[in-house]
């Protein structure tokens, strides 16, 4: 009897062993992020990739996207052309990722869009690319942003420097989309609006020394040097070379130069009062203060950290998107997302993952209402939005209140 048991019990293993072996395991739903790891914003991609993995281990302590396990899988781009591109490849040609989030410098986010994600039908949403090139970008409606066009950035900046009595500035800005686009928009409204630019140069990244530019910018009596560039980049070097050699008493900056870092590396004392700039941020609402009870202890990311709203919104909206596709296939889950983030519906935000789970599987509407704002996504995959300006407070960069510039 003990004999037939054993051999039972073996038998049963077996069966089940076989069983396990014959059932392929419940795979992950992976989600790509295009960040940049390596290059002139690491200080910033730092916490932008930490709010995305506490967005994605939100979404699994509430019972995961489809059921199964949220995955990200992260790439970097260095915020350079061919690594961009070749880290899309390998998202979404070796990793198989559903969608993208990212990339986040617009030299980046072109190409890997243009060359790969968009040819292979995969939607990518940036939470920083801010070139005014992406508006007209043919993508086929798989490219989107929830960070607001420097075609306004620029045109805010512009009218910020003319409010503080600033009428004539020497701009300097670095070669690559981000920084033709936004210097674009600064000059022609600085001009309209009476200013005069003395000085105007494109710079290119990576160099030691820039110090022949500076004088060269400084020729023409500005004061003010409006710097157009990334602040662990070009921007700190610029920065440092023109406080040795005393040529500007003013700095100004878009949001690749707010970084904490920059200002640790050139004293708050030498900056504090002579330092400002604009940056996407977030209007008072709702989900904002939702969020900020949830991480404003600063335990999973550095809260308020540039573009880390934007980012956690596009974790969120691409997740849903996923959810309500009710598979992870490409084109269904582009063609998904207006339906999860533009009204109308039930909204949802931070924190109520399993609720717009229960609702789409109601076969209810909704509507994410994001930290960053409403995500109404326009024909072109593009939000409007609110600026901020930004300054040293202390030892550090901090930002205002939403501008109010007409």
């Amino acid at each position: 009897m003990k004999m037939l048991t054993r051999h039972a019990a073996t038998a049963a293993a077996c069966a089940v062993a076989a069983l396990l072996a014959a059932s392929p395991a419940v795979a992950d739903v992976k989600i790509g992020s295009l960040g940049a790891i390596t290059g002139p914003i690491v200080s910033l991609v730092k916490e932008i990739n930490a709010v995305e993995r506490a967005a994605i281990a939100e979404i699994n302590a509430a019972g995961g996207i489809l059921g199964q396990n949220a995955a990200l899988i992260e790439a970097d781009t260095a915020c350079s052309s061919q690594t961009a591109v070749d880290a899309a490849n390998k998202l979404i040609n070796v990793e198989q990722v559903t969608a993208i989030v990212g990339a986040l410098c617009s030299g980046a986010t072109i190409p890997s869009a243009s060359n790969v994600a968009v040819p292979a039908n995969v939607l990518m949403i940036s939470p920083a690319s801010t070139s005014p090139e992406i508006t007209d970008l043919k993508d086929n409606d798989f490219l989107f942003r929830v960070a607001p066009s420097d075609a306004f950035q620029g045109y805010v900046m512009a009218k910020l420097v003319l409010s503080k009595g600033i009428k004539k500035v020497a701009l300097t800005f670095i070669n690559n989309d981000y920084g033709v686009g936004l210097a674009g928009t600064f000059r022609d409204t600085f001009k309209a609006g009476g200013g005069t630019i003395a000085g105007d140069q494109v710079h290119e990244e990576k160099k030691q020394s820039y110090r022949s530019e500076l004088a060269a910018l400084a020729t023409g009596g500005a004061d003010s040097l409006v710097l157009i560039g990334m602040a662990d980049g070009s921007g700190v070097t610029i920065m440092k070379q023109a406080l040795e050699g005393g040529l500007f008493k003013n700095f100004i900056g878009g949001d690749g130069m707010k970084a904490d870092s920059l200002v640790d590396a050139l004293g708050a004392g030498n900056l504090k009062g002579h330092f400002f700039g604009t940056i996407p941020t977030s209007p008072e609402n709702p989900s904002l203060a939702k969020f900020k009870s949830m991480y404003g202890d600063g335990k999973a990311f550095k809260f308020g950290s540039a573009y880390t709203n934007q980012a956690y919104d596009a974790t969120m909206l691409i997740a849903l998107a996923i959810q309500k596709a009710g598979s992870t296939d490409r084109k269904s889950v582009r063609d998904a997302l207006r339906k999860v983030s533009n009204a109308p519906g039930e909204v949802v935000g931070p924190g109520d993952w399993a609720k717009a789970v229960k609702l789409i599987k109601a076969g209810k509407d909704i509507n994410y209402e994001g930290v960053s704002g409403s995500h109404e996504f326009d024909a072109k995959g593009e939000v409007s939005g609110v600026f901020a300006e930004w300054s040293v407070k202390g030892k550090v960069l901090e930002e205002g209140p939403p501008l109010d510039i007409k």
